[in-house]
């Protein structure tokens, strides 16, 4: 009983530590100057394959032609990510003007 109730700790303790947060940044013209900063969320389900509503980083940059796109896993995506088993698996997308 012991063993196998250490080997179910063991394996969710792997599981939740092999998870991991990705972020992909990219610049438009020259990259962000000002500092201003711009957030949305990106709403996808079953782990990003049916996306739901998703950001236009050109439409949240405004009339700016210098810009920083940042679209990242926070910790509270992986958080929820991880409560709903993968079903709704939100992300965040940051422009910075």
């Amino acid at each position: 009983m012991k063993k196998n109730l250490l080997n179910l700790v063991f394996a969710f303790a792997i599981s939740f530590l092999a998870t991991s947060c990705y972020t992909l940044t990219y610049s438009v013209g020259e990259g962000a100057k000002t500092g201003v900063e711009v957030r949305e969320k990106n709403h996808y389900l079953i782990g990003g394959l049916a996306p739901l509503k998703t950001s236009d980083p050109t439409k949240m940059a405004g009339n700016s032609k210098d810009y920083t796109v940042t679209i990242t896993h926070t910790f509270i995506d992986g958080l929820i990510s991880y409560l709903t088993f993968g079903l709704y698996t939100p992300t965040t997308t940051i422009v910075k003007k």
